[in-house]
């Protein structure tokens, strides 16, 4: 990337900014099931359920970060409920634990009802994305803060679930 598209993107880490908290990480979006993104069994194809999933974790992260970030690894992919045809697939991650460089993030998918929003967990997984600066080398993150109960039941939550997994 070249330009003033490049200088645009990489000037969003000049902003001051204050320590980031784990609930302003939160990044929702919704995407609706179409045949173009289901399998031969009329079901989400789970390529496109991880793509998705990835782009919102990745947002998280540099919502974080506040730089560009990529992805170094993804944790076990639980694909508990398939999402049908027509169905609303939300896709919910936050950064809940840092390193140097790196965030862990939580990424979730639901199937969510379109009349009530109601919601019912399909896919799960932990994904760890890295910070990198203008010439795409690993760049340090801040800390992580927790700011209110929620915040900290989210980050425990995680790292319960996470160990539990391993």
């Amino acid at each position: 990337m070249a330009g003033p598209m490049r200088e645009a993107i990489m000037g969003l880490h000049d902003e001051v900014r204050t320590m980031p908290n784990l609930e302003d990480t939160i990044i929702q979006d919704r995407n609706r099931i179409q045949p173009h993104h289901a399998n031969n069994l009329g079901t989400a194809h789970g390529g496109n359920v991880l793509r998705w999933m990835d782009e919102v974790g990745a947002m998280s992260a540099m919502r974080f970060s506040n730089r560009p970030c990529v992805t170094a690894h993804i944790h076990a992919v639980d694909f508990e409920l398939p999402l049908e045809l027509g169905d609303i697939a939300l896709i919910e991650a936050y950064v809940y634990d840092v390193g140097r460089t790196s965030m862990r993030v939580r990424v979730r998918a639901y199937g969510e009802d379109p009349f009530t929003g109601e919601h019912e967990l399909t896919t799960a997984s932990y994904f760890v994305f890295v910070a990198i600066d203008e010439d795409r080398n690993p760049t340090p993150v801040p800390e992580l803060t927790i700011a209110s109960d929620e915040g900290e039941r989210l980050r425990k939550e995680a790292l319960d679930h996470e160990r539990n997994r391993s």
